[in-house]
């Protein structure tokens, strides 16, 4: 392996994190949805190491303006996020007004 670049010494670990912004601006104007409900359901519905509720240090749930912030340290898809945003309209009987769109 002539002219391979050689690797150092030190070892560069990757931080993941995942930020995802759910706007919720339009829902919240025509008054049809609770914002802290559904950060609340998030909160309780949002598993960790298949465990609900464990959200601990890895996963946060915030609420800020007309916007429900997710920020994840560990591997999380937006696929799940929308999976329970769908789950929670269907909950409110939502579901067939309103589109989630990612």
């Amino acid at each position: 392996a002539k002219g391979a670049p050689k690797k150092s010494g030190k070892t560069a670990s990757k931080k993941i994190n995942y930020k995802y912004i759910i706007d919720c601006k339009l829902p919240i104007e025509d008054n049809v949805i609770v914002l802290s409900d559904f950060e609340n359901f998030l909160k309780s519905k949002i598993k960790v190491n298949k465990k609900t509720g464990n959200l601990g240090n890895s996963v946060t749930v915030a609420k800020s303006g007309e916007t429900v912030v997710v920020t994840a340290t560990i591997t999380f898809s937006k696929r799940y996020l929308k999976y329970l945003t769908k789950k929670y309209l269907k909950k409110q009987e939502l579901k067939e007004y309103l589109r989630v769109v990612a």
